[in-house]
């Protein structure tokens, strides 16, 4: 559906995106994740064509139609919301009958006759995003959509993303890591304007998790608990349990052997109460932080 290649864009003499490549498939959710001034907002504004590259491409088929909502939504405040939503339809050639709903999918309708100035940042922004909606587009770029929206309000959009891969194909980047966790089907991390990590959430978390990891809940004297644990096991971190009486321990295999094993007769023979054991999985920001501070390999 979008094909970079050896995309590169200077602004004088600073390179901004270096020999970029990737591929985003059609029905494709793909997170796009970079430090400030990394290249992230410079590649989405080449793929929407608002800039050109200094070389290089990027490949769409020219009948494919694109919806774009920016980092800052490209707003009229002295509009009233159906007005500028109409205006935006002229401008695309979209048809004007379906404004009631996507307006009803942004849940903006209630506000239709109000001067967009005088909208809350987040009503602001689900009015950006209803725009880049508008004539059905078959790729989505959307550079950081929650954006001022309140929790409840970024679980409404995450659901709604999430419901538009149906029918489209969507490039996204958010500062909200946790959320583009739970929508993308891929993750693109740009530093320093070079890819350093393309790969599913899953693959991300095999291989950045240097050592396997599982956290733990045991009911018991925490200190004896400690004491005992650290004979077979390597201590990541330790905090008491935030159930009664309980320990929470993230815990590095020592020696060889299923560690899960080692952990279940630790707790029969001492007469412990094993309350919770589960995999502890690297966390998207803590591989964000790894491959943008120099300390991994290239994913």
């Amino acid at each position: 559906m979008i094909e970079v290649k050896n995309l590169t864009k200077y602004y004088g003499k600073k390179i901004a995106v270096n020999n970029l490549n990737f591929i985003v498939n059609k029905n494709e959710i793909i997170g796009l994740l970079a430090p400030n001034g990394a290249g992230k907002s410079t590649t989405m504004n080449i793929i929407t064509g608002y800039i050109a590259p200094s070389s290089g491409n990027v490949i769409i088929d020219p009948q494919i139609k694109i919806g774009y909502l920016p980092e800052n939504p490209p707003l009229y405040p002295d509009m009233k919301v159906i007005e500028y939503l109409k205006f935006v339809s002229e401008l695309k050639c979209a048809d004007k009958n379906n404004l009631t709903d996507i307006m009803q999918k942004f849940k903006i309708d209630d506000v239709a006759d109000k001067l967009i100035k005088n909208l809350s940042k987040g009503y602001k922004q689900r009015v950006g995003f209803a725009q880049a909606l508008i004539g059905d587009p078959e790729i989505l770029i959307l550079d950081e959509p929650m954006s001022g929206l309140d929790p409840k309000q970024i679980t409404e959009i995450r659901d709604l993303i999430k419901s538009l891969k149906e029918n489209h194909t969507i490039l996204i980047s958010s500062h909200i890591l946790s959320e583009i966790d739970a929508i993308a089907d891929r993750i693109i991390i740009l530093n320093k304007g070079e890819i350093v990590a393309d790969a599913t959430t899953f693959e991300l978390s095999k291989n950045f998790s240097r050592t396997p990891k599982i956290i733990v809940r045991i009911r018991g004297p925490h200190e004896k608990i400690i004491e005992q644990v650290k004979i077979f096991a390597n201590i990541v971190e330790i905090k008491k349990g935030i159930e009664d009486f309980a320990t929470d321990l993230i815990l590095e295999n020592k020696n060889e052997g299923d560690i899960r094993e080692k952990i279940f007769q630790f707790a029969k023979e001492n007469d412990f109460i094993l309350l919770m054991m589960k995999p502890f999985d690297v966390t998207l920001e803590e591989i964000f932080l790894q491959v943008t501070e120099g300390d991994a390999q290239k994913c």
